[in-house]
């Protein structure tokens, strides 16, 4: 693995392998690498999890961080992508990591760059980590990823977290459906579609997405949601007693999810938040190793198996 720009690319075996590894610096900790190496975080979108959260990974991992903000960057000067990321090769990032509004940023960076590059985050096209932790969260509940019946519900069209999940669950052999206004789901991404009330009694996982209000008209979107299509109390009332609630936040409370349910029992929204770092530790882990950077210490291969 060069990079980790899609899971399009990932076998079942590189899933679990990744998610194994997260598991295990998450148990036992990780030493950090002794030589001086560089991470650069470009963020042309704003973030909260995924930017601190790698840059808690990176540390951890021993990397010092160039903290790029594009608004005191020379892309105010008409400085490309491209152009901004070869700098911070030249200058001596040893990983890229990349956040931008445009679809297919990540993967054009990774074509023409000598270092790994991380995707984290491309438009509407896919977010990798963030689908990396959400594994690791149901891998932790259940120990299997085969036959469970995920449900992905919102605002499909517009999620690169759907499209990322969609394709690795499917991969790992888990049933994957939508939910959620016929107007907001994804005819490309060939998922069965069920009603809330269907999704409700019938799911292993129900994986919430946020309303992307910056590409709908807020009032509109709103009016009426929780009550048809978001998780509301009667509903998760009508869920499977081991059945879990996940959400890759930001949430719009009262919205996509009624607000006492955030936080409940059978949540795992904030566990999804804490595993946030690990999951990204083991992605930069498993690139910079690949390039022949070692630490002083090595986690044994495990055998991925598809249970």
């Amino acid at each position: 693995m060069k990079h980790f720009v899609s899971m399009k690319h990932l076998s079942a075996a590189e899933l679990l392998q990744l998610v194994q590894l997260a598991a295990d610096i998450q148990a036992q900790g990780v030493s950090a690498y002794r030589q001086q190496l560089f991470a650069a975080n470009l963020f042309f979108e704003p973030s909260t999890r995924t930017k601190m959260s790698f840059t808690v990974a990176e540390r951890k991992l021993g990397l010092e961080v160039l903290d790029f903000a594009a608004e005191a960057s020379s892309v105010t000067k008409g400085e490309t992508v491209y152009d901004t990321a070869k700098t911070l090769q030249s200058i001596g990032a040893s990983v890229l990591v990349i956040r931008h509004p445009e679809e297919g940023t990540a993967g054009m960076l990774a074509e023409k760059l000598d270092i790994p590059v991380i995707n984290a985050g491309d438009g509407k096209g896919e977010h990798p980590t963030q689908c990396l932790l959400d594994l690791m969260t149901i891998y932790q509940e259940y120990g299997r990823f085969n036959g469970l019946k995920v449900v992905i519900a919102g605002d499909i069209r517009h999620s690169r977290v759907a499209r990322s999940n969609a394709l690795a669950l499917q991969q790992l052999g888990a049933q994957v459906f939508a939910a959620g206004k016929p107007e907001w789901m994804d005819a490309s991404m060939d998922l069965p579609v069920l009603s809330m009330d269907e999704a409700a009694a019938q799911c292993d996982v129900m994986m919430l997405l946020r309303i992307q209000f910056e590409r709908h008209d807020k009032k509109e979107a709103a009016a009426g949601y929780l009550e048809e299509y978001g998780l509301t109390k009667a509903r998760e009332k009508r869920m499977q007693p081991h059945s879990i609630i996940m959400h890759p936040a930001p949430v719009n409370r009262g919205i996509e999810i009624d607000d006492s349910l955030v936080e409940a029992p059978r949540s795992r929204i904030f566990r999804q938040m804490e595993n946030g770092v690990a999951a990204r530790m083991a992605v930069i882990l498993t690139l910079l190793e690949g390039r022949g950077m070692q630490r002083g210490y090595n986690f044994d291969k495990r055998e991925a198996v598809n249970s």
